[in-house]
């Protein structure tokens, strides 16, 4: 059974109001595990509650869909601040609004972060929908609109043991005009090499997104606490932190991916009867 229509969300969804889910059921039962997909699926966010204090819990859940997503990061990845680190997550600074690994030929689906602390002054966590971004300004700016869906940009992401390149536009959408994917990451995007023609129309239709990206109204705010896994699509919604003084307290929260494949994979599978027969 495909998900109902997709609502965007912005600051008028809270820590309060964000779907909300207990990971006991999820884990036992599939009308929970069904519910909480559903959820997730429209939104393109939800924070499933009550995990175990261990750093498998979160990938104990995540399984309950389908196999894990490998990426160069491996298959699971700690967010901690830690020295020498290859990646921003991995410190305490302050993170924009971002999807993950642009620079993949398919990015990840589904993120999930389980946070297993939180008590640092700071590192709260920050969510935009994209789609919702992208839709806006394709009514306020159909230019940059097209141009974010048609000129394609490098991402990269370089280290002693990868070089992961791509090009791809910003903005995707499906057959119908439908936005379907959104690969912004400014850390990650390499230096501009469209035409020259077109390179002043594309840096400010590639700003007209960013601007929209640090505005309030498209923002979810909240600070994940001990047990708590925000869970969302990592080709839709955009995730950032607010800075974090590790001296006044611990944070470290433990992450994995699974492919929308997978996900919408176990959407179908739990719509079956429950005799198991095929169903359109």
């Amino acid at each position: 059974m495909p998900p109902p229509l997709r609502p965007s969300f912005g600051a008028e969804m809270t820590a309060q109001t964000v779907p909300r889910h207990v990971a006991a059921p999820i884990l036992a039962d599939d009308p929970a595990l069904n519910a909480w997909l559903q959820d997730t699926a429209r939104y393109g966010i939800a924070i499933v509650e009550g995990l175990e204090d261990r750093t498998s819990a979160g990938v104990d859940v995540a399984q309950r869909i389908g196999f894990l997503r490998e990426t160069n990061f491996g298959t699971t990845f700690e967010v901690i601040n830690k020295p020498d680190p290859n990646n921003l997550a991995y410190t305490s600074v302050a993170l924009p609004l971002h999807t993950d690994l642009p620079n993949q030929e398919v990015p990840p689906g589904f993120q999930f972060l389980h946070c297993l602390a939180n008590e640092a002054t700071g590192g709260g966590s920050l969510f935009a929908d994209g789609f919702a971004i992208a839709e806006d300004l394709r009514v306020e700016d159909p230019e940059a609109f097209r141009l974010l869906c048609d000129v394609p940009i490098p991402f990269r992401f370089h280290d002693p043991e990868a070089d992961i390149r791509v090009h791809e536009p910003v903005i995707t959408l499906n057959g119908s005009g439908e936005v379907i994917e959104i690969r912004y990451n400014a850390h990650l995007a390499g230096v501009f090499d469209m035409p020259s023609k077109i390179m002043p129309d594309y840096y400010r239709a590639y700003r007209a997104y960013m601007a929209k990206t640090r505005d309030p109204k498209y923002r979810l705010t909240l600070k994940l606490k001990g047990g708590e896994m925000v869970v969302f699509d990592n080709r839709r919604v955009l995730h950032g932190r607010d800075a974090f003084d590790p001296s006044t307290g611990f944070r470290h929260l433990h992450g994995c991916y699974v492919d929308r494949g997978e996900f919408t994979s176990r959407l179908r599978l739990l719509a079956r009867p429950a005799s198991g027969a095929k169903t359109v």
